[in-house]
């Protein structure tokens, strides 16, 4: 049974015996029933905006195009993106760095002191 469609009526369509040959078999290769099958078609054509009528080229072609547009726009945003963000800021971090390097100097200096040996007990006694 089909989900949500359990305690619908069914009704009868007039087709001609080999389009209904063709519905279903289709109806099994996408393993759905008649009714599902059916209405997954309708709604496919009436969300898409397609018309069985008409060729699917132009609406497919417009559609590349759109999308062909939308990518050379984010294209587009990504190379300024790295002209006036990273590349400027990776050459200040570089800079900085480049700067920092050479200037290795102690910051602490140590204050030389005259050592002072302190005497040994033994030659204070002789002093004396």
């Amino acid at each position: 049974m089909d989900r949500g469609y359990e305690r619908e009526r069914f009704e009868s369509l007039s087709i001609k015996r080999s389009v209904a040959k063709k519905f279903k078999k289709y109806c099994k290769t996408i393993s759905r029933s008649q009714s599902m099958t059916l209405l997954l078609m309708l709604d496919f054509f009436r969300d898409n905006g397609i018309s069985p009528e008409e060729s699917l080229g132009p609406n497919l072609m417009a559609s590349e195009l759109r999308i062909m547009k939308r990518i050379n726009a984010v294209i587009a945003i990504m190379r300024d993106m790295e002209k006036t963000q990273t590349k400027p800021t990776a050459a200040m971090i570089l800079s900085l760095f480049e700067e920092s390097a050479p200037n290795e100097k102690p910051l602490i200096l140590e204050k030389k002191s005259t050592e002072v040996k302190p005497l040994k007990y033994t030659e204070r006694q002789d002093e004396n």
